[in-house]
């Protein structure tokens, strides 16, 4: 499954576009990644624990969006997009998502 953000894929031709696709998570922070963070934040330096859990969240939902989209019939994924809200104090969505299209080689 080719994925990218632009509109168009070098090399291929977009034959058809088969809709919005998305994949999208929830994840809760965690009591022990919040403490450790905490401490970060007194004595400055990145906050690994967090980043190593939106790392998890942005590839879940590509993960999920791709399955999505090959539900769909496609075999691309173009315009690709994250966006995020919270849900509630100490958790977010984290979603992914473009226009699933089958290409064919030019």
């Amino acid at each position: 499954m080719i994925v990218v953000s632009t509109e168009t894929i070098p090399g291929k031709r977009i034959v058809r576009a088969v809709g919005l696709v998305r994949g999208n998570t929830v994840r809760a922070r965690h009591i022990g990644r919040d403490i450790t963070a905490t401490l970060k934040n007194i004595v400055g330096g990145e906050i690994r624990e967090y980043g190593k859990l939106i790392a998890e969240s942005r590839e879940q939902s590509l993960d999920r969006m791709k399955e999505h989209a090959r539900e769909m019939g496609a075999n691309a994924v173009v315009g690709v997009r994250f966006t995020t809200s919270v849900m509630m104090a100490g958790s977010a969505e984290l979603l992914a998502f473009g226009t699933g299209v089958v290409v064919e080689e030019l």
